[in-house]
């Protein structure tokens, strides 16, 4: 199981950012995908995940009307577009996959990428 993520970099507070996280080495579509965030001295935590076909998503409230995931079965790929990014959006993104779609919840998650920085400034 390979997962990587892409799309990472530096933007300015009400930029736009599109994640990408490319999953190869197992059964893609079988799988849910969550994207979590970790900023310096805080918890991983949980930003939206999506099934396995794509019909069921959910969002972290602070990221709600802001952030929209997709993902792409044809291409093992999932997005995550942010847009009106804020300086509290500033972490390392990680991609991470599961068989269920439950709790978008980092303990739920076996696989993982290796994450991309988002750096949001003010």
């Amino acid at each position: 199981v390979q997962l990587v993520e892409s799309g990472g970099g530096l933007v300015q507070a009400g930029g736009s950012l599109r994640l990408s996280c490319a999953a190869s080495g197992f059964t893609f579509d079988d799988y849910a995908i969550g994207w979590f965030r970790q900023a310096p001295g805080k918890e991983r935590e949980g930003v939206s995940c999506i099934s396995s076909s794509g019909g069921s998503t959910n969002y972290a409230d602070s990221v709600k009307g802001r952030f929209t995931v997709s993902r792409d079965n044809a291409k093992n790929t999932v997005y995550l577009q942010m847009d009106s990014l804020k300086p509290e959006d500033t972490a390392v993104y990680y991609c991470a996959a599961r068989v269920l779609f439950r709790r978008c919840v980092p303990l739920e998650y076996g696989y993982w990428g290796q994450g991309t920085q988002v750096t949001v400034s003010s």
